[in-house]
């Protein structure tokens, strides 16, 4: 069972895993908040500059950590059916969450001026990295987003756990799963993390921040 000591200790392990991207001069697209502090640090070992790319989970109404859909930008709306069909939702029981969500991204898009990191750079491979996969609706949903946004030619999605049972939903998205611990059950990201935090607004535009100061530095 592998434990994370926290995000960063989780970001370094990964990009071991992710070397052999570097000589492709990718982008690291992070899943914010709690991708954040991950992509940085994988960004850093890669040398590649840091964006986010702020997708939304739809949360199943009385458990909102269990995601059953994800809204992303360019009007991407996914769902998990097979769970919504298991549980009988309609979804147009889930208009009122789908609004909120979108709201929510809209705001993140702006505080953290989400693409304007990455402007007038090369997107041939894009690794799109979070702090944990686990239902990974809004995995496919951020990929799907991404791919219509950047057009790249490779799109690797990483994350230091990923739950076994989400993998074979996501690989018609990306090109490439990359992940450090595959366990069998996954109940909650969390628990595979010895400090696993909310991560904030302001710790977001830090590391945004960070590391364009870490590439200007070495230009």
């Amino acid at each position: 069972m592998q434990i994370f000591k926290d995000r960063t200790d989780a970001g370094r392990q990964l990009a071991e895993k992710l070397l052999e991207y570097k000589q492709d001069n990718p982008i690291v697209l992070a899943l914010p908040r709690g991708g954040v502090p991950v992509g940085y640090e994988v960004a850093l070992r890669l040398d590649a500059p840091l964006d986010t790319i702020v997708a939304r989970k739809i949360g199943m109404p009385g458990n909102p950590e269990f995601g059953i859909g994800a809204v992303a930008p360019n009007n991407v709306l996914v769902f998990d059916t097979e769970t919504l069909h298991s549980l009988g939702l309609e979804r147009r029981g889930l208009d009122p969450s789908i609004k909120q969500e979108k709201r929510e991204m809209e705001r993140r898009i702006v505080r953290y001026k989400s693409g304007e990191w990455i402007k007038k750079t090369p997107t041939g491979t894009i690794i799109m990295v979070d702090d944990g996969l686990a239902t990974g609706v809004t995995a496919r949903a951020a990929c799907e987003s991404a791919k219509m946004s950047y057009k790249p030619k490779k799109l690797i999605f990483a994350s230091p756990v990923c739950a076994r049972s989400s993998l074979e939903s996501l690989k018609p998205y990306a090109d490439r799963i990359v992940c450090v611990s595959e366990p069998e059950n996954l109940m909650a990201i969390g628990e595979w993390y010895e400090n696993f935090p909310q991560t904030s607004d302001e710790e977001v535009l830090y590391y945004l921040n960070k590391k364009k100061s870490v590439l200007k530095s070495s230009e």
